[in-house]
């Protein structure tokens, strides 16, 4: 494992001999235009391992994506190795659908501590609710980002990450399911505590989230992907493709529908994911990512 091969991988040319919120923020926004959120592993007949050197393996030389416990494995790894300091946090992601957060913890993300501050850093959560930057751990104060307003609350020792919605402008609005597109201007996104994790605890929802029937990575194919000025995602044989801030406060949405023979091509040209294995698009469940 060697720092300057992850630093080609993302294409990150800039200094790093000082651990500080302007180098983390960089190569944090590198890592998240580089490397796809995906789960295309599971639709290939593959397993997703939490072994450092396998995702280092699986992102860096093979140039493949990967979701939570993979992405924020490896920049926990990139960031103790530039000497910051860094703790595991896990989280219960909030399912809008259900109107409810997961009960058992399902995603891993950093705190990362820089002078008397505390940030948030999560390159694993992918689609339109992908902060882009470091966010500072502070209740009640909006953040705001390209991708929107996020903010933090915090309660009784649980912090709440929520996201503010623009509107959207979906040209071929036949193509759209999102979950009341219009109605909904806030989202929550998941709930955390600080207490310290240790990555051999994400074991089990690792395996979890990869075999059981009623997983959304299972019933969903899912790589989506940031962009200078938005995001791209392939769900299922879905691409939807997001220009932030579009005009009047408003992101343009785009749709389209791809044919089996279109995937491996979108994959490579919008992605950069080039699969071993033959993949098997996947989109069974009616919960919403957008």
């Amino acid at each position: 494992m060697d720092i300057k091969e992850y630093f080609a991988r993302i294409s990150y040319q800039g200094s790093y001999d000082k651990p500080d919120l302007a180098t983390l923020t960089e190569i944090f926004q590198h890592h998240i235009r580089a490397v796809p959120f995906e789960n295309l592993s599971i639709h290939c007949g593959e397993s997703i391992e939490l072994d450092l050197e396998a995702t280092y393996n699986k992102i860096v030389r093979k140039k493949r994506g990967g979701w939570c416990m993979e992405n924020n494995h490896l920049l926990s790894w990139v960031l103790k190795t530039l000497g910051y300091e860094i703790t595991l946090l896990g989280s219960k992601v909030y399912v809008p659908e259900y109107n409810a957060y997961a009960e058992e913890i399902d995603h891993l993300l950093l705190k990362v501590e820089l002078g008397d501050k505390s940030y948030i850093v999560d390159g694993g959560f992918g689609m339109a609710y992908q902060m882009w930057q470091p966010m500072e751990l502070v209740s009640g104060t909006d953040q705001l980002q390209t991708p929107g307003v996020f903010r933090f609350l915090e309660e009784s020792g649980v912090w709440y990450l929520e996201k503010v919605k623009r509107k959207q402008w979906v040209p071929n609005q036949s193509l759209s399911t999102s979950h009341n597109v219009d109605k909904e201007v806030c989202r929550q996104v998941y709930l955390f505590t600080l207490e310290p994790r240790d990555i051999e605890e994400f074991r089990a929802c690792n395996a979890h989230l990869q075999t059981a029937p009623d997983s959304l990575f299972v019933t969903k194919s899912i790589c989506s992907l940031q962009t200078s000025d938005g995001v791209r995602a392939l769900v299922g044989w879905k691409l939807t493709e997001i220009k932030y801030n579009y005009k009047d406060n408003m992101d343009l949405v785009e749709i389209r529908i791809l044919a089996d023979e279109e995937m491996e091509k979108t994959l490579k040209e919008k992605f950069s994911v080039t699969l071993d294995k033959k993949f098997v698009p996947v989109n069974t469940s009616r919960l919403s990512l957008f």
